[in-house]
């Protein structure tokens, strides 16, 4: 017996319906347990769709991944605010040390022309204050000055001390006044102070001894 033109109808629609409810559930696993009733109300109510949007496991997921992001990229400004001192005052020195090389760049060329210069005194027609014996001149009375600043500072070391003898014997003592300990740290910046000047007027010597005796070579260079 062959069914009927409602019967039929009947039959086409609840193989669409079947059809559309087997395509929502392999598509939303969670709308399986859901009914007929629930499925158009998903399709009516706005609130009961973001509800049921909302409880979706993947869903939930992808808001989970967005917080967690978004506090990634918190803590990372955090960092870099942390860090925006130091990084302005490493730019600083950065270009402070570049602005030093450069001024000892532009000194080193200078210093380059001066020396090209220096040794070309010995050529033909050379220039005056380069010459040999006019360096040399230098170089002793550069001695006679050092030498008479030494002395200077031991002639006024001794007029500003009590008296010679006492300088000579005075060793600084633990045990000692104030007075004392003053005393012992002048004597002992002065010694230093001459010690350094008396090693620099030895030196001036020797050199414009070893120049005078032909032991230093020019190169023509």
């Amino acid at each position: 017996m062959f069914p009927t033109h409602g019967e039929s109808q009947q039959q086409h629609t609840g193989a669409a319906n079947t059809s559309l409810v087997t395509s929502l559930t392999e598509e939303f696993p969670e709308t399986a347990d859901l009914s007929r009733e629930d499925i158009e109300d998903l399709l009516t109510d706005p609130t009961y769709f973001h509800a049921f949007f909302h409880s979706l496991p993947r869903v939930k997921a992808m808001f989970q991944g967005q917080s967690e992001l978004g506090m990634a990229n918190e803590s990372i400004a955090r960092r870099n605010l942390a860090l925006q001192d130091d990084l302005y005052r490493l730019r600083s020195e950065t270009q402070a040390a570049f602005d030093e090389a450069q001024m000892l760049q532009a000194r080193w060329r200078e210093l380059d022309r001066e020396q090209k210069e220096l040794y070309q005194a010995r050529r033909p027609n050379p220039i005056s204050r380069y010459t040999q014996s006019f360096l040399l001149l230098r170089l002793r009375h550069a001695a006679t000055a050092q030498d008479e600043l030494s002395e200077s500072l031991a002639s006024s070391f001794i007029r500003q001390s009590p008296s010679v003898s006492y300088v000579q014997s005075f060793e600084p003592s633990s045990s000692g006044n104030g007075n004392s300990d003053a005393m012992g740290k002048e004597v002992d910046e002065f010694v230093k102070q001459f010690k350094e000047l008396r090693k620099t007027y030895h030196k001036r010597v020797m050199w414009s001894e070893r120049w005078g005796a032909g032991k230093v070579s020019w190169r023509d260079d």
